[in-house]
């Protein structure tokens, strides 16, 4: 793809302010893991089994964002937990981390595309989903393109609707449970039964340890305030504020939500809705339920993607300026924006897209597979990083009072948090239709270091060589 020359080499602009962060990162936890994906978390680990997995899921999240909060006020950069591997655990894996990261989120933007497309068959039977994609790339392209600050307002603004939605489904549904609104059909109020009924794990502690796996991936996303933290303004204010605003919100939105589906909709029923939160609007007698939620969950997709888009382009751009991909994505133009990293990531997505109408049962699952596998890592990285920060800080005769923010308990949390990261990577292993993810992410990975090793350390080594043999002959 030959992308256009642009002679401005601006910095990233600091434009975004708390309301953004916060935004920004749920944008990219509240999608269809929530909306859709709840009901299959409900019949294979049941009611209560749902709601501690969500616990559980929600406590890994806390530690890996603490994590993450030292680094991002100490270093607050564009590339985030790309650019701390690159500084504290290797050039190599940080090189790896970024290249898989980015195709993640260039992919999963092409999921949404293609998920909203499919959406908009309710209203518009007769158009063509591909239609309906190419319009959503056009408009997400074009809030990226503006500024930051445009992404931003976007994003706050497609959050907003989610929050208020899942606000009302919370307050409506918890009424209905209790009896505070009568159920269609003469229903009663079911209370507390549907999570009697069944036990704690009824399914067994393998049912939990699977949909651990989902429930963990749906929480991804809140590591975006890190990315974003290179554009956002006062950092050593914005990013911890940002951070235990998303977590405690993000946490309290998803289990009680997760609360009122278990407790309203019987777990042998669960697994078989295609949106649980459909039935239950439906179930409290509120009109035009399906379209209501229909709308909400293509706000949801198309925030995930807009964030996606802000992501992988970001990651994009820090990488260029570590030299591991072409110096052509550092630029960066008035309005601070990285254009030719946004065209070529847009670019990608495209393809990725025409994967999933032509290639859907091979190429575009194996990419969506590694698309899975990336954030996951990212986590790990973000936890051991922190790690091996904190040591060379201290090492180098830098003093704990002086970091603006600290991860508490150290070293035990981040062990923690960096144990539990490793283990629901391995649970990969144990559920069939996520293993592929590591059949074709350990590969890309390990081709990741070969063209580290044999062309980006040697182009340097070579590069520097050179330097010194001009040097000494001066």
């Amino acid at each position: 793809m030959n992308l256009p020359e642009n002679n401005t080499s601006h910095e990233l602009k600091r434009t975004m302010k708390t309301r953004h962060l916060f935004m920004i990162s749920l944008g990219g936890v509240i999608g269809s893991g929530l909306f859709l994906g709840s009901g299959y978390t409900i019949s294979e680990a049941g009611p209560m089994g749902a709601i501690l997995s969500y616990l559980v899921g929600g406590l890994i999240m806390f530690l890996t964002m603490l994590c993450l909060g030292e680094l991002s006020v100490a270093m607050p950069v564009s590339g985030s937990f790309q650019t701390y591997t690159t500084k504290f655990i290797g050039p190599g894996t940080g090189f790896a981390l970024g290249w898989l990261y980015w195709l993640g989120w260039s992919v999963t933007v092409a999921l949404e595309f293609l998920a909203a497309g499919q959406l908009m068959e309710r209203w518009f039977p007769d158009v063509p989903v591909w239609i309906w994609s190419g319009i959503f790339a056009v408009v997400l392209f074009s809030l990226n393109a503006l500024s930051a600050r445009a992404f931003a307002e976007a994003e706050f603004w497609f959050s907003s609707i989610k929050i208020l939605a899942i606000l009302l489904f919370i307050v409506f549904g918890g009424a209905a449970l209790f009896g505070f609104i009568d159920l269609t059909g003469g229903q009663e109020a079911p209370f507390l039964s549907n999570f009697t009924a069944h036990g704690l794990l009824p399914n067994g502690f393998s049912a939990l340890i699977i949909t651990m796996i989902a429930v963990n991936f749906s929480f991804q996303g809140t590591e975006l305030i890190g990315i974003a933290a290179g554009e956002s303004e006062n950092p050593e204010k914005t990013i911890p504020k940002s951070i235990k605003q998303t977590v405690w919100r993000t946490l309290v939105f998803f289990v009680l939500a997760i609360f009122v589906v278990a407790g309203l909709i019987p777990m042998e029923k669960a697994g078989v809705i295609e949106s649980p939160f459909v039935v239950v609007f439906d179930s409290i007698g509120i009109p035009y339920a399906a379209d209501i939620m229909n709308f909400v969950i293509l706000t949801a997709l198309l925030s995930v993607g807009n964030s996606g888009l802000y992501a992988a382009t970001r990651m994009l751009y820090a990488m260029s300026k570590e030299k591991m991909a072409s110096p052509v994505l550092t630029k960066v133009n008035k309005k601070g924006v990285p254009m030719n990293a946004l065209i070529l990531t847009m670019g990608i997505s495209l393809l990725s897209l025409l994967s999933g109408f032509f290639a859907a049962e091979t190429v575009f699952v194996w990419l969506l597979s590694i698309a899975g596998l990336g954030a996951q890592v990212g986590w790990i990285s973000i936890t051991a990083s922190q790690i091996a920060f904190r040591r060379k800080y201290i090492k180098d005769g830098g003093r704990l009072e002086d970091l603006k923010f600290k991860t508490p308990f150290f070293p035990v949390l981040p062990i923690i948090a960096l144990t539990l990261n490793i283990i629901v990577l391995a649970s990969l292993a144990f559920d069939s239709e996520q293993r592929l993810a590591l059949y074709l992410g350990v590969p890309f990975v390990l081709a990741c270091y070969l063209i580290y090793h044999f062309k980006i350390k040697a182009q340097h080594e070579n590069k520097e060589e050179a330097n010194y043999q001009v040097r000494k002959v001066q």
